[in-house]
């Protein structure tokens, strides 16, 4: 039950935290001659101010009873003593409290009236030159602008988070940019849903033009595409969801189309005799991966004959013998210096892998190993004994104005390596490859590793289907199985799911298990018992370190958001000492088995295998929430690499993770996996998808659930079609 919004009011007393960037504060103020404290995101809230806040009350273990603030307006202190307070808070560079006091002995009750209209007499005070008054004033107008501004978005329903990101992204001009056109708030530096806006509109005394929605409905098929992996959509598919979503004519639709193509909002090109639509910033990195993938391919680097010896050195220092296609793939490395290495588990890719490193560090060329979440970099780093980075890590991610990432290494300064190995490149989207792209020098040897038949990525693209099929690069896929592999029935039955073979279910006896069970409730029960009970009893796991639960769905009994309400509280129960805040409809606590649900470019963290540190945490990175400083508003997470401490403004992008979807574990493995496989969404019942969870585990996999809907998954081949305009344009 929601609990009833309230309002309080009072004077601002002192300010113990902000947010420059987000504009989070923890403030104390005076309401009724009662000290209270009130958190949330208050950017323009100043000392000494008299502020209407609305919100509830909650009370924290440590801090006792606060105010959550929903929404705040603030005015400007109209007597001395709050103006004192005012422009000592140092919310004015260059005004400190001596200077204040001097200012308001100087014009009392009027101060303000001068600062903002007269700049000119603040010289009279002394210390204070004509260009030291002219910068006061100009502070002061902005500041005032700010709340102003503030207030009138909050007017028409936008929270203080979300006008303080419409202020930061467009300025003082937001509120005339917004009131001609309020569904600039969907566009991604702002991120509101287009539903969201389209109510905000409704709410405007002077509705915008009906065109005008339908533009930003069009512009939002689009985004909500790229989740499902499209990089670009078919111009006859758009009118369907226009009309349902807009209740729009079709006419009015393709309307909306060309005046986006005319305006540059989208961009229209002609793929295979069909006219598709991209964002434009889309359609700018298939663009750039086609490209740079010619030019690699048009200037490769110099080639390095491999000789018997070379390749009997390689092998004695690793003590192990190349097979056929794996000798192959390590000549084509070094000779040819771009390659696709591809192969399930137990095909001997990491041997290959090391064979191609050892061979191009005794030739001196630096090397940089990469992959896309941390997880899969930490496990590249185990195998071959040389550190892995993620990509964005590698290229230097940085966070910049108006919530877009910056990379530091580009096509202006690029990479200083001789050779770069891309692991799990089946995972990679297409705007985060296109950025490694150009950061690439020309000349590098360029080694792409991954298994062809797991999920594509969670983002939009197909990059490694579209590669392969352009046929310019070697690909080589390896396929025996190594006869120590096949002593793993993970390895062997994962093999035979992609063949399109039933597993084995009946054996039981090594590191595959099938438990049978077709009641969700006990199944559920049964999950739960191996995870807290059975798993750490017979094997000495540890269930939030060693034991990661698979979903095919989110949804359901058995699906992510139920198990992890369960797990949660059999693995971390709620204890008074433990401090917690909600997230959506769950809560979050101390100790906690947590996952980053999407790319956040600001968050700094110390690093845990290097002396530096850096910022950014990205969507997948799994870790422990440690603590919460409910005082600094600050929490702490600890990944595999790294401590990261966010603002508790940026706890929304974390989720509990005791389960998770097969999706978001892409790219890592984990000792034990426990996957569902009852009441599985028909849509979700596919191959690459059990083949996908399956090839997670490392030491032990279970499956719990019906063995008709496992071999109804294993029939099933369909992959879901993604639009991509990559292979047109690699063929251009």
């Amino acid at each position: 039950m929601e609990q009833e919004t309230v309002v309080i009011t009072g004077t601002v007393e002192e300010i113990t935290f902000r947010s420059s960037e987000s504009g989070f504060c923890v403030l104390q103020i005076e309401s009724e001659g009662e000290p209270v404290t009130a958190v949330g995101v208050m950017p323009s809230v100043v000392s000494g101010e008299f502020v209407r806040l609305e919100g509830n009350w909650q009370v924290h273990p440590s801090f006792g009873r606060q105010f959550k603030v929903s929404g705040c307006i603030s005015e400007m202190p109209s007597t001395t003593a709050g103006m004192y307070r005012y422009l000592a808070s140092g919310v004015i560079k260059g005004i400190g409290e001596s200077t204040a006091e001097k200012i308001i002995k100087k014009f009392g009750e009027t101060t303000f009236e001068v600062m903002e209209h007269e700049p000119e007499r603040l010289t009279r005070v002394k210390g204070i030159s004509a260009a030291r008054a002219e910068k006061i004033s100009e502070q002061f107008v902005s500041q005032k602008a700010l709340r102003n501004t503030m207030a009138a978005l909050q007017e028409y329903g936008m929270s203080p988070a979300e006008s303080m990101r419409a202020y930061r992204t467009y300025g003082n001009s937001i509120e005339y940019k917004f009131n001609e056109n309020p569904y600039i708030l969907c566009e991604d530096e702002i991120g509101m849903s287009f539903e969201r806006a389209d109510g905000i509109a409704a709410r405007l005394p002077n509705r915008p033009h009906e065109m005008l929605r339908i533009m930003a409905g069009i512009k939002h098929i689009l985004r909500h595409n790229l989740g499902n992996g499209h990089s670009c959509i078919p111009r006859d598919k758009i009118t369907a969801p226009a009309k349902s979503l807009l209740s729009c004519s079709e006419d009015d639709a393709e309307i909306a189309v060309d005046n986006l193509i005319s305006t540059e909002e989208i961009i229209e090109q002609e793929l295979g005799g069909r006219q598709f639509l991209f964002l434009p910033k889309i359609y700018r990195a298939e663009r750039t991966i086609a490209q740079k993938m010619k030019m690699f391919c048009d200037y490769p680097p110099e080639s390095i004959y491999i000789t018997e010896e070379l390749l009997h050195f390689a092998e004695n220092s690793l003590h192990i013998t190349f097979e056929g296609k794996q000798e192959q793939a390590i000549r084509a490395a070094l000779e040819k210096g771009l390659l696709i290495l591809t192969g399930g588990p137990g095909t001997g890719k990491t041997t290959t892998l090391k064979g191609i490193i050892r061979l191009m560090e005794q030739r001196g060329l630096k090397i940089a190993l990469s992959a896309p979440t941390g997880r899969a970099a930490k496990r590249i780093t185990e195998i071959t004994g040389i550190e892995a980075q993620t990509i964005h890590r590698l290229l230097g991610a940085g966070y910049v104005e108006r919530g877009k990432m910056l990379f530091q290494k580009n096509e202006r300064d690029q990479l200083d390596i001789d050779a770069i190995i891309i692991d799990e490149i089946s995972m990679v989207d297409v705007t985060v490859f296109a950025a490694l792209c150009e950061a690439i020098p020309i000349g590098c040897r360029i080694i792409m590793v991954g298994d062809f038949d797991q999920l594509p990525p969670v983002g939009a693209g197909n990059i490694l289907q579209d590669i392969m099929a352009w046929g310019r690069i070697e690909t080589i896929k390896l396929t025996e199985i190594f006869r120590q592999a096949m002593q793993s029935d993970i390895i062997t039955n994962s093999h035979k799911i992609v063949n399109g073979e039933y597993p084995d279910t009946t054996a039981n006896n090594n590191d595959f298990f099938f438990m049978h069970e077709e009641e969700k409730s006990l199944a559920k029960s049964t999950i739960a018992d191996l995870v807290t009970r059975r798993l750490p009893k017979a094997y000495g796991m540890k269930p939030k370190r060693d034991i990661q639960v698979l979903c095919p769905s989110h949804l359901g009994e058995i699906g992510t958001l139920s198990l992890n309400i369960l797990l949660q509280s059999l693995l971390n129960p709620q204890e008074q000492k433990k401090k917690k805040f909600n997230r959506g409809g769950f809560e979050l606590r101390e100790g906690d088995k947590v996952m980053q649900s999407r790319n956040n470019y600001d968050i700094p963290y110390e690093s845990l295998t290097e002396e530096s540190g850096g910022a950014g945490v990205f969507n997948g990175d799994i870790g422990t929430l440690r603590t919460i400083d409910f005082r600094n508003a600050v929490a702490e997470v600890v990944f595999e690499d790294k401590i990261a401490t966010y603002p508790l403004e940026s706890c929304g992008d974390l989720e509990l993770a005791y389960a998770v979807s097969v999706h978001k574990s892409q790219g890592s493995e984990f000792p034990v996996v426990i996957m569902p496989v009852l009441g599985v969404p028909k849509p979700l019942r596919y191959r690459n998808l059990l083949y996908t969870a399956v090839t997670r585990a490392k030491q032990l996999l279970i499956l719990v659930g019906s063995e008709a809907e496992l071999r109804e998954m294993v029939d099933n081949d369909r992959k879901a079609k993604r639009f991509s305009a990559l292979k047109y344009f690699l063929n251009d």
